[in-house]
């Protein structure tokens, strides 16, 4: 019995003995800043020996690599990107890679991500499959980091960081979208430095906030509207980063709607703590003016700058459009716009008619409204053999790129999401708020486009926010140091079940993520849905 007469359980005497002995762990500054640097560094170490081990395999070009890489490379030579003679894949594949054409190619996606990709094939020649997919590992490798650094702010617990940056680096999308020569894995890492941007912000504001306005109360009585901040570098360097996310894929966009909103709405709550006697209508009129401001122009001049390569060379696929038809330039008060600009808004036209109206049937398209349950994964890469045939061992074999997520981080991180939506209702939180808000600007969108031909694998810029999500619930599983100790070792229990139980279905999975060899039947053993085939 306790001194206040309760049982004392063998638990809870486990509880605070593992308290005791983390505390002893930590005990020294040392031992404590090795904790806070070297667990997060062995996390990045293990998630880079999954995305560089054997990147190589295979030595053909996967999927839609056969636009991006080759874009990338005509791109880096040229300014632009060029069409391909027939046959192209299988001579690039072999080493032949400077067979393009000096014709423009139609394109559907901004300059960026392919600029990036062309760098990395110069880096370590076009030859080698390694360079095809350096950009995009690097990429993959940025995403686990800022995971990490976006957990640890978040919660203030570097445990819960290690745990959060783990398990992306061993969910087996984000494995693939960094060995696969992709746009989506370049985009994830520029909207989540972004968003790590405006938590920087959000942290730095609210300090600077409660400040100016305990200033202003102590010369007197402040201001109805409350003070307005103009030098946050935070929130600039987010938009720039947000423009330069738009520079890879459109959707870039949304990150910089969704967290100019947040800004918006988290300046006026911090606004109504602090007494702010008009602290909506100062948020709606000058916060919000101001936001944008700081953000969307240098977003926009972000974005201009990634299609340098196409405005300078003439060229340039539609590049010199009104040029050749003066009876379609602009006049009136837009008669002074460069014909180039004006070119370049009409080819943005055509760009977004093509993806509002691509509808072609595709057997690996997915609803969006299935991706939270990862009913129709992306098929990258299949090849079957049979024994004897490219030193297969056994009666049939495949060698597989399935786009499957680890099911049970996948499946977790909707389920977190769900709780994060009820838990900030409930209890008004700001930081499971900032997490949701990623998910607002990565999955939402796409709930307006149901009939295109979309895929699985677009979920990789949202999958961070749904880890983010799970690692909060760890989080607030674990509880806090004064919880009671039967919660804390029934906490720790659940959370290292779970990890346990993850790695070992990536390590399962991980030959079908990353187009190793192996029987037919084993391939088979992963298909646990039929619509997953």
């Amino acid at each position: 019995m306790t001194a206040h007469g309760a049982i004392d359980t063998a638990p809870d005497r486990f509880g605070s003995r593992l308290d005791d002995w983390w505390q002893r762990t930590l005990s020294t500054p040392g031992r404590q800043r090795l904790w806070f640097w070297g667990g997060p560094l062995l996390v990045l170490l293990l998630a880079a020996v999954l995305r560089f081990w054997n990147i190589a395999n295979p030595n053909s070009l996967v999927f839609d690599e056969t636009f991006y890489v080759k874009d990338a490379w005509s791109l880096f030579n040229r300014g632009y990107e060029t069409t391909w003679p027939d046959g192209a894949d299988e001579s690039f594949s072999r080493g032949d890679t400077n067979i393009f054409n000096a014709d423009a190619s139609y394109v559907v996606h901004p300059p960026l991500g392919k600029w990036l990709i062309g760098w990395g094939m110069a880096l370590f020649g076009p030859a080698n499959s390694l360079g095809w997919r350096f950009t995009v590992a690097i990429a993959g490798l940025v995403i686990v980091w800022l995971v990490m650094l976006i957990a640890r702010r978040l919660t203030g617990s570097t445990l819960i960081a290690v745990l959060t940056g783990g398990l992306i680096a061993i969910d087996g999308l984000a494995i693939q979208l960094s060995r696969v020569t992709l746009l989506d894995g370049i985009l994830a890492a520029l909207t989540l430095t972004g968003v790590y941007l405006v938590l920087l912000d959000r942290m730095a504001a609210g300090q600077r906030l409660a400040r100016l306005l305990a200033a202003q109360n102590a010369a007197g009585t402040p201001p109805a509207w409350g003070p307005v901040m103009w030098w946050r570098p935070w929130l600039i360097l987010a938009g720039l980063t947000f423009g330069l996310s738009a520079g890879v894929k459109w959707s870039g966009l949304y990150f910089l709607a969704a967290y100019c909103l947040y800004v918006v709405v988290m300046d006026a709550l911090d606004r109504r703590r602090a007494g702010v006697s008009l602290w909506a209508s100062s948020a709606l009129l000058r916060t919000a003016p101001v936001t944008f401001l700081q953000t969307v122009p240098l977003a926009f001049v972000a974005y201009l700058s990634t299609w340098l390569g196409w405005i300078l060379n003439s060229g340039s696929y539609a590049r010199m459009w009104m040029d050749d038809h003066p009876d379609e330039r602009w006049s009136g008060l837009f008669s002074w716009v460069p014909t180039w600009f004006q070119s370049l808004a009409r080819f943005h036209g055509e760009i977004y008619n093509f993806h509002v109206g691509m509808s072609t049937p595709h057997p690996y398209q997915a609803n969006p409204l299935t991706w939270l349950f990862m009913i129709r994964p992306t098929s990258m890469y299949y090849v079957g053999t049979v024994e004897g045939e490219k030193g297969c061992g056994w009666e049939t074999c495949s060698e597989a790129i399935s786009g499957l997520p680890n099911p049970l981080i996948w499946w977790a991180g909707a389920a977190a999401v769900l709780y994060l939506v009820y838990y900030v209702i409930r209890f008004r939180k700001w930081q499971p708020a900032f997490i949701l808000m990623g998910m607002l600007a990565g999955y939402v969108p796409w709930l307006m486009y149901l009939n295109r031909t979309v895929f699985q694998f677009y979920g990789i810029v949202y999958e961070p926010f749904m880890i983010l999500s799970l690692g909060y619930v760890m989080w607030l599983i674990l509880g806090k140091r004064t919880a009671p100790d039967y919660r804390r070792i029934n906490g720790v229990r659940t959370i290292a079940v779970f990890g346990i139980a993850a790695i070992l279905i990536s390590i399962f999975f991980y030959p079908i993520w990353t187009g190793m060899q192996i029987p037919l039947a084993y391939w088979q053993m992963h298909m646990w849905l039929p619509s997953w085939i």
